[in-house]
């Protein structure tokens, strides 16, 4: 079922995450994809700038990622899924963070095309 695939590659790109694995992240984005990330005021569209936001965060240890509450929609070959994503540092707060998710199919392989990221106070 296409909505369980698109579903396992978002909570694949967190489980990589949560394990630094920022290879394992970038195989789930789109070489095009665009990002605005809670962090940064600024929308990312390109992997040097992500690299940069990545690079600039303060180091909280371990962090685990866990998406619920999801709402997934799928229209052919893009898909469209709305979630909190709990933040869980080893150091500092953790955060809820309410996410959307645009994915695109190329060649049969489900690919994240656009994030937004919204913090919740």
């Amino acid at each position: 079922m296409a909505r369980d695939a698109v579903w396992a590659v978002i909570n694949g790109m967190y489980e990589a995450y949560s394990r630094g694995d920022r290879d394992g992240i970038d195989r789930r984005l789109h070489p095009g994809a665009t990002i605005f990330d809670s962090a940064d005021p600024v929308m990312i569209t390109n992997r040097e700038q992500l690299n940069k936001v990545r690079d600039a965060r303060p180091d909280e240890g371990r962090v685990r990622l866990s998406a619920h509450d999801e709402i997934v929609d799928v229209w052919g070959d893009t898909a469209l899924a709305r979630y909190l994503l709990k933040v869980e540092p080893e150091r500092g707060a953790d955060e809820v963070v309410r996410t959307t998710t645009v994915l695109r199919r190329f060649e049969g392989e489900w690919l994240i095309v656009h994030v937004h990221e919204n913090t919740v106070a």
